[in-house]
């Protein structure tokens, strides 16, 4: 297979160039234009942001791709799907005031926002994986699988769970109704380390599922409750919660890939991730860390396996921020060797490369790209 493009631009500006007006020269640099969206129903996946996280992106980059679209006809709307966990964002009433409080709106982007699996998380397409392994038929949310052409407008940071969240987690993971993410999620069930547990209770408080319980002053997780989604374990200030020592981080990442080809299949798609604010967790949490490493730049291709690749190798170059927790990290790892890896490193039970290689294996694109800089 041949590389894939994969274009970039820094984030230096000057008077005659800001960073909104870079963004569309980079994804018409890119081939955004060559999509034919005249009269078409173009979905913009993007996530809005858990109220109180203030690392996600702000709308006025969403607004930038909307008006390119506009300006080619397409019908936009701005989408993302319910969560599997306690939040704003566990049904579409909640979900839309949450974007609307972090800034998303049709005054603010020009277009409208749907929220794709409904109001109860229900509301979702059976769709047929093409070389799915784990998963034969995934489950996404209905009006992602209306739309004729898919956008992936990306924050790339860490995640505690697949490694870091990019293209792929965006498409994956965040089109999957509330039963889909429940399915990628099954195989990851976390355990409690009995020893620095303090028996808090502030994983009890966040578990939707009421899987966890706190007896003599320690956290106990109820496997048969639990669906693995790892709230609890960025929720904990105590690194108490782990994910389970076996192969389930690398199963999910394997599913998600499959959602992601679910979704894009046999439809015109483009990527774009921002690598700014990379906060060690999700933006689904309601706060965020100090960003792990500087801010990198702007990214797009129409392959969202090379983008991510050249998002992770580029961020991978980058200098350690001091006093992130990913510094912290780093010194609880002092002496035990290995290749240095930002992401494994911030969450060493995790393997990214292993969606990666499922996603190439079975044809979304290839980690092989040519950097494009702009």
């Amino acid at each position: 297979m041949e590389k894939s493009k994969v274009f970039f631009t820094n984030l230096r500006v000057s008077p005659n160039m800001n960073l909104l007006q870079k963004l569309a020269k980079l994804v018409k640099k890119a081939g955004m234009e060559q999509i034919d969206f005249e009269n078409k129903f173009t979905a913009i996946k993007i996530h809005f942001g858990e109220p109180g996280n203030l690392a996600f992106l702000r709308p006025n980059y969403a607004k930038v791709i909307i008006d390119i679209i506009k300006e080619k006809g397409g019908q936009v709307f701005l989408t993302d799907c319910n969560t599997l966990y306690v939040g704003r964002r566990k049904n579409a009433l909640e979900h839309l005031d949450a974007a609307y409080e972090n800034g998303y709106n049709p005054l603010t982007t020009g277009c409208q926002i749907l929220i794709g699996d409904g109001l109860k998380g229900t509301d979702e397409a059976y769709v047929p994986v093409p070389n799915g392994e784990y998963v034969k038929e995934a489950k996404i949310g209905q009006a992602i699988m209306d739309a004729d052409i898919v956008i992936s407008l990306n924050h790339f940071k860490g995640h505690e769970l697949a490694g870091f969240g990019g293209a792929l987690k965006n498409i994956g993971m965040g089109c999957g109704s509330r039963a889909g993410k429940m399915e990628m999620h099954s195989d990851g069930k976390p355990v409690v380390n009995s020893k620095v547990c303090v028996g808090c209770g502030a994983c009890a408080k966040i578990c939707a599922h009421s899987a966890i319980t706190v007896v003599d002053k320690k956290a106990r997780i109820d496997h048969s409750k639990c669906v693995g989604c790892g709230r609890c374990i960025g929720t904990c200030h105590f690194n108490a919660i782990v994910p389970a020592w076996d192969e389930s981080s690398d199963i999910l990442n394997k599913k998600m890939a499959e959602y992601a080809a679910a979704v894009l299949h046999d439809r015109p798609h483009f990527h774009i991730s921002l690598v700014i604010d990379v906060a060690p967790f999700c933006d689904c949490h309601a706060e965020n860390d100090v960003p792990i490493i500087p801010d990198i730049g702007m990214f797009a291709s129409f392959d969202p396996v090379a983008l991510d690749m050249a998002c992770a190798e580029m961020a991978n170059r980058a200098p350690v921020i001091a006093g992130s927790y990913l510094e912290e990290q780093l010194q609880k790892q002092s002496g035990k060797g290995g290749v240095q890896d930002h992401f494994c490193a911030t969450h060493p039970e995790t393997n990214w490369q292993s969606c990666m290689d499922h996603a190439e294996k079975i044809g979304i694109g290839t980690k092989r790209y040519e950097l494009i800089e702009i």
